[in-house]
């Protein structure tokens, strides 16, 4: 996977090229946390925010079947007027539904009033009782991506295992998988399994460390290292993602944070030194945001 130099001058985000040839921007804007409808009807806030987000220069947006929101997300992309092949727009399938994976994608494509999506996903693993069961649905996927309607596929939430299940039958292997992961949550060998079999890494929840486990050792070093390049925090915690080659979603709607991260991110980068650092200081502390009740306490996977 190779990927520009996040900190050079020119266009940013850069993008990362995918083991499909296709290229994927390295910062997104994520409609999941605080964007998640748990109600229904539609939400002019969801269309507002993100519709800002486009209009910044956020042109990597996440979506879900699952947050609910993915006729606001459409009509963002509508009334922002950018031009469809300039956006990058990723969707996922839930598993856990009656509906079949066609029918759950055709429904997805229809409430974002698109004609194709430049990402789906298998939100998560699961809802499979069996290998077998992660393999059909993978095959779905494939067939999704044969039809020109999904350009790159992959998933989320996928740990090893899950991993090695799917590429045991796959035709086509995923793209990328998109997991939690920050400081306090690196995952043990998962970021290298990826590298290993050429598959990108998306990271939820990279700022969880300021966001909900404040006061862990990490705050120190990420105030000593906003300090010595003149930006914030988040700007250290979203860095230190792009310097090992991953890509970054955010999910903020402070139109001010979100203008600084496309300002700042691209004027400094982390010695590899300080990435190393970083890692290390954030392994002496455990923290996991999402997906709690399916890992131990103490399971840093």
């Amino acid at each position: 996977m190779a990927s520009s130099d996040s900190a050079s001058k020119g266009s940013f985000p850069p993008s990362l090229k995918l083991n499909d040839g296709n290229e994927i921007p390295v910062l997104a804007y994520g409609l999941g946390t605080a964007h998640y409808k748990t109600t229904q009807g539609y939400d002019e806030s969801v269309v507002a925010i993100t519709k800002t987000a486009i209009e910044l220069g956020y042109h990597h947006l996440d979506g879900a079947e699952v947050y609910g929101n993915e006729e606001e997300l459409g009509a963002a992309i509508k009334e922002s007027g950018v031009p469809r092949h300039q956006l990058f727009v990723t969707t996922k399938v839930f598993g856990e539904q009656q509906k079949s994976t066609q029918e759950a994608f055709e429904l997805s494509l229809k409430k974002l009033g698109l004609d194709y999506v430049d990402l789906y996903l298998i939100h998560a693993p699961w809802f499979a009782r069996s290998d077998e069961e992660l393999q059909r649905k993978w095959a779905d996927l494939e067939a999704i991506k044969a039809s020109g309607k999904a350009k790159s596929i992959g998933v989320s939430n996928f740990l090893q295992q899950h991993l090695e299940a799917i590429l045991q039958t796959a035709k086509t292997p995923p793209a990328i998988n998109q997991i939690e992961y920050h400081p306090y949550l690196q995952r043990g060998d998962l970021v290298a399994f990826h590298k290993k079999h050429n598959i990108a890494v998306s990271c939820y929840g990279p700022l969880l460390p300021l966001t909900r486990a404040r006061g862990g050792p990490i705050d120190a070093v990420w105030t000593e290292l906003a300090n010595k390049y003149g930006v914030s925090e988040s700007e250290v915690g979203l860095r230190w993602i792009l310097d090992q080659g991953l890509v970054a979603i955010t999910t903020s709607s402070n139109k001010a944070r979100m203008q600084g991260y496309l300002a700042k991110l691209p004027l400094f980068k982390l010695t590899q030194d300080e990435v190393a650092r970083i890692a290390e200081v954030g392994d002496q502390h455990h923290f996991r945001g999402f997906w709690t009740q399916k890992f131990a306490p103490d399971d840093r996977r």
